[in-house]
This record gives structure tokens, sequence and C-alpha cells, in this order.
């Protein structure tokens, strides 16, 4: 088990990936999984079932804005004080924004954007690396997107944003590496879950074409032919 024993930090819980990396961290064999977002009924949702996969693994809810500083604070002391330490984090709390293109876009919402990819990611980050130096090491994996590279149209602030947050992460890396200290970058492209299954039936809506149509079309783009799940992406960030 790639994650026995450990105590993991997921941030973003929701109905797509960030759930998948909670239970792919249970499943690994995690001691104690912390999770974290907005929406307090989604984390009820992912302690439910990280506790019918029958690990053991226990679960601490903390409902955290990492966009707040004092909430991250919050997380991070709440984690302490129930498991002792943190192993790893996985940033994976991200804002979409809306998708338009980069003129039609205003500065505000860019700003909101990196507010959360890339700011409240490094938030997160400032507060949990003391205690992992303290604990003599740890793991950060920031979850980013494969639009950096490919650029999607209306996506562009998305991209820009986690653009910057790809630079603070060599950064960060080059900084904490001498602690002990590793942090990796696990860049999706296309997942098949909640989010895109949405995105494909409302493009299909609007062009009054099938769902596999559109599916098919992603498809021809990516080399294995297929769009990967929510949950075999989340094994990449566990690895």
């Amino acid at each position: 088990m790639l994650l026995k024993d450990k105590i993991v930090v997921v941030s973003g819980i929701g109905p797509g990936l960030g759930i998948e990396l909670a239970l792919a961290a249970a499943t690994e064999g995690a001691k104690g999984v912390v999770v974290a977002a907005r929406t307090a009924s989604k984390l009820d949702d992912a302690e439910r079932r990280i506790a019918e996969l029958g690990t053991g693994t226990a679960v601490l809810k903390v409902p955290t804005d990492i966009a707040d500083v004092a909430q991250c604070r919050n997380l991070v002391e709440q984690s302490l004080e129930r498991f002792g330490h943190i192993d790893s984090l996985i940033n994976s709390a991200y804002n979409p924004g809306t998708f338009t293109t980069v003129l039609k876009g205003s500065t505000q919402e860019w700003r909101d954007i990196l507010d959360v990819n890339l700011f409240g990611t490094l938030n997160l980050c400032r507060e949990v690396v003391p205690s992992m130096q303290a604990h003599g090491g740890g793991a950060i994996v920031m979850i980013n997107t494969m639009v950096t590279r490919k650029p999607l149209a209306s996506q562009g602030a998305y991209a820009a944003s986690k653009a910057a947050l790809s630079a603070a992460s060599a950064h960060l890396a080059l900084e904490l590496g001498s602690h002990g200290i590793r942090v990796n970058a696990a860049y999706m492209g296309w997942m098949w879950g909640p989010p895109v299954e949405g995105y494909v039936r409302s493009m299909a809506e609007r062009l009054k074409v099938p769902m596999e149509e559109i599916k098919a079309e992603i498809e021809k783009n990516i080399p294995l032919g297929r769009i990967p799940d929510d949950a075999d992406c989340a094994k990449v960030a566990i690895f």
C-alpha cells in the first residue's frame, strides 16, 4: 500500500476528482484522511463513502475556503490536533471560472480565479510546510491541468492561473527538497466524471447531437483513444 499509515490532507472535495482522491488515499492504506471543501455536505458524503470502503481510515472533515488564510490555518491546526502530523497534502481545490474568451473576461474574474488556484493553494502550502519540516519530510501534490499546454477555447483565465501555479510549484520543489519535502504536479486532461459529463451533455444539447458524438470528438485527440475516468486519474496523484 502506497500510503500505509500516512496522514493525507485533500482539498477541493467534490463530485469529480476530489472525492476520488480521498477514496484512493484510503484504499492505499492512509491512516487518516483530512477532507476539505467549502460545502459541508460534500465532506459528509466523503466520510460516508470512505467508511463504506471498510479500510478503517479515520476521517476529519474541515469546511475550508482556501482563499482565506485563517481557514487554511484552522484546517492545519485541526489536522495536527487530531493526528499529530501531516504526511501529504493534495491540492485539488480550484475555481474553473466562467468559460469565456480572454478579451471578454473581466480583470476581476481573473483575480477571483487566481485567488483560489494560485494564492489559495499557496496559502495552504505555507500553513502545512512547517509541520512537515518538523516531522522530517512530506509530499505535496498539485493538481494541475493540460490546458496550460494545450490551449482550449474559453479557458484562458483558468489556464493562466494554473500556469502560474506550475511555476510556483517548481520553485517550491527547489526550496523544500532539502527539507525532505517533495513537490510534484499532475497535469490532468479530460477526466470522465460529473464535471466533464455535465459539459458533454450541455454541448450535446446546445448542438442538438448525441452525447457520444461530442465525446468521440474529444477522444480523437487523446492518445489512449478514450477519456479516462476520475478514479484512474486520482491514482496518478496518489502515486
